[in-house]
């Protein structure tokens, strides 16, 4: 039998080796047997496989299929950077007499909140190269509400992200329970805490969940956006797209859930939303020593 590691990457042969996972941890069970326990490898998801389910993929295949999601993400930055240039959202000049007058530009400024530090970098990387102020902290999602009041206090975001890892739990049917997931009712509690500090939904956008999470609990606890209205896995780098359609939108425009979700990786069967006004606001002028 295939002898497997931690740091290894593999699939589950009974999912039809569907999503790539890394090998995080390796339990010694009481019958003798190793329970692996996973994380999506692109997916925030964490799942446990018996060995037997277990099989490693061709290098070649895992080394294709990354930069092809590599270069998937890469397209959207690009095409979301060229968007906001066409719409001149950056700087733009206006010229309605010979003495123009360059304006500047406020983004929404974010908090990430996640439970996964190698996510959180990831998707740190991603707000830099798309020009969003955000900060990120690290907090396991058991955590997340008890510190949520302390960093929205901290940071003052625009937009709030409440993100790590979740899942159903193996055999569960009840959709509507939150005994039926790994982490939701962390991420719900931590929205219910978020609202509580700023009840309006303008004044600060939320977004919270990750794979498979409870999406009819968190939207009913105040999230603007949250996954996965068909408990379908996410993207790791969905939150940063959706954070990054409203933070560069104008805070006079009211953007529809279809207009942020498209903007994504996954989709409307990972993510939806409500109508949710940008945070984008523009100044003038803008100074010569900027």
């Amino acid at each position: 039998m295939e002898e497997f590691k931690v740091g290894d990457i593999v699939v589950r042969k009974s999912y039809g080796g569907d999503v790539y996972f890394k090998i995080m941890e390796i339990v010694k069970k009481q019958d003798g047997s190793n329970l692996y326990i996973l994380k999506g490898t692109n997916y925030r998801l964490i799942a446990d496989a018996q060995e037997e389910d277990l099989e490693k993929p061709p290098m070649s295949k895992i080394t294709k299929d990354e930069d092809e999601s590599l270069k998937r993400v890469n397209t959207l930055i690009k095409k979301a950077v060229l968007q906001r240039r066409n719409q001149g959202t950056f700087q733009r000049i206006n010229t309605p007499s010979t003495n123009s007058n360059i304006t500047f530009g406020r983004p929404g400024k974010v908090l990430h909140i996640d439970g996964d530090m190698e996510y959180l970098n990831i998707c740190l990387k991603g707000y830099k190269q798309l020009g969003i102020e955000a900060y990120g902290r690290f907090v396991p999602e058991v955590r997340q509400p008890d510190v949520v009041l302390e960093l929205l206090s901290e940071i003052r975001p625009d937009i709030l992200v409440l993100t790590g890892h979740d899942a159903m739990l193996k055999g569960s049917q009840d959709y509507k329970s939150l005994d039926s997931y790994r982490n939701s009712r962390y991420f719900v509690e931590a929205v219910r805490r978020a609202r509580e500090y700023e009840p309006s939904y303008d004044d600060l956008v939320i977004f919270a969940g990750a794979c498979q999470s409870f999406y009819e609990a968190l939207i009913e606890a105040g999230a603007n956006f949250a996954s996965s209205p068909n408990r379908v896995f996410i993207h790791a780098m969905d939150p940063v797209f959706i954070c990054e359609k409203i933070a560069f939108s104008s805070i006079s425009k009211f953007l529809n859930p279809k207009e942020i979700v498209d903007s994504t990786i996954t989709g409307i069967k990972g993510i939806g939303g409500l109508e949710t006004r940008g945070k984008y606001r523009e100044g003038l002028p803008k100074s010569p020593y900027a």
